[in-house]
């Protein structure tokens, strides 16, 4: 037997119950791995609450772990036993000491990324990676706005968004976050709470507005974005940490400037393999020459997950949060 963390009914975070559970041996395609460290997300609140739907519970939460490789089912070769492994995709289920995943799944860790910063990074580093180099591809001399820049995807794309040469301009609910926003990259920091977001950019930009917004805030930050695009800018909402954006009017998008607005999923642009692979690859090359780096800024024993969620729903974590077996 193994202990995990799982909800039986969705809910506040004391839905959240540390239990044993029996983990099996891997089936065909299946492999068996020992966590050493596990990611937490936001995504990991909206599968508590109930907006981001469970397929059934009693469920154990948790998208993004990394471990080693104790067992393969029959068909594995993308992976073998012993190897050192991360993965930051559904089902969910990496909120437990050992877990079944498809092997396809996995991705090798190179020698100079651990688990705990691989644990911290994959789905927080591959969404940067595809926001940045897929959805909208950023080149150098653009501009971009980033809500919650001090966040972990934030901190993250800031530095990567920096590395490609563009204009970073982040909003931060506090000085505190703005100092640690511009340490990773960001040119300009805007106090959502005592600013307006739009007539800020409009100032730096010179009334130009930004290239792209990316939007991981949703309710309160998505409609007013599009008034901080250039003509044929895009938005991209990724998150709703604030709720989910309002019902938009497509008409307003000829409106305001030809614009686009796409909402994109990691799952998506990581469908195959391939994809999977190659952006894992581009994460763990900006990682291992020091263009970007991973602040693990949290770290909660695995069983006090509960605490983990509390702090996070509450904008008082920084960076990346690893749960610890």
């Amino acid at each position: 037997m193994t202990h995990a963390i799982r909800i039986h009914a969705t809910g506040g975070a004391e839905a959240l119950l540390w239990e044993e559970v029996e983990v099996g041996a891997p089936g065909p395609g299946e492999a068996l791995v020992r966590h050493e460290a596990v990611g937490l997300n936001f995504i990991d609140v909206y599968h508590r609450t109930g907006l981001y739907p469970l397929p059934a519970l009693p469920a154990t939460l948790g998208m993004e772990g990394a471990g080693v490789v104790q067992a393969v089912g029959e068909g594995v070769n993308a992976v073998e036993v012993g190897d050192r492994v991360a993965y930051a995709s559904p089902p969910v289920g990496a909120y437990a000491e050992e877990r079944l995943i498809l092997a396809d799944r996995l991705v090798k860790l190179p020698d100079e990324i651990s688990t705990e910063l691989a644990a911290a990074m994959m789905l927080q580093g591959m969404t940067a990676q595809y926001l940045l180099r897929s959805t909208f591809r950023v080149e150098p001399g653009q501009t971009l706005l980033l809500h919650a820049a001090a966040g972990g995807v934030g901190l993250i794309a800031c530095q990567w968004a920096k590395h490609l040469g563009a204009t970073v301009i982040g909003t931060v609910g506090s000085e505190a976050k703005a100092e640690l926003a511009r340490e990773h990259g960001c040119d300009h920091t805007i106090l959502y709470r005592d600013e307006d977001f739009v007539a800020r950019v409009k100032e730096i930009t010179d009334g130009h507005g930004v290239d792209v917004v990316y939007d991981s805030v949703g309710k309160d930050t998505f409609l007013p974005s599009l008034d901080c695009l250039r003509p044929r800018g895009m938005i991209v909402n990724f998150g709703n940490a604030s709720g989910p954006a309002p019902a938009l009017d497509v008409l307003l998008l000829s409106q305001k400037g030809s614009l686009f607005v796409t909402r994109p999923t990691l799952m998506t642009y990581t469908a195959s393999r391939e994809d999977l692979v190659a952006a894992a690859q581009d994460l763990f090359d900006v990682v291992g020459r020091g263009a970007v780096r991973i602040e693990v800024n949290q770290r909660y024993p695995l069983s006090e997950t509960a605490q983990a969620h509390r702090d996070l729903e509450a904008r008082k974590t920084t960076g990346s949060t690893i749960l610890l077996p």
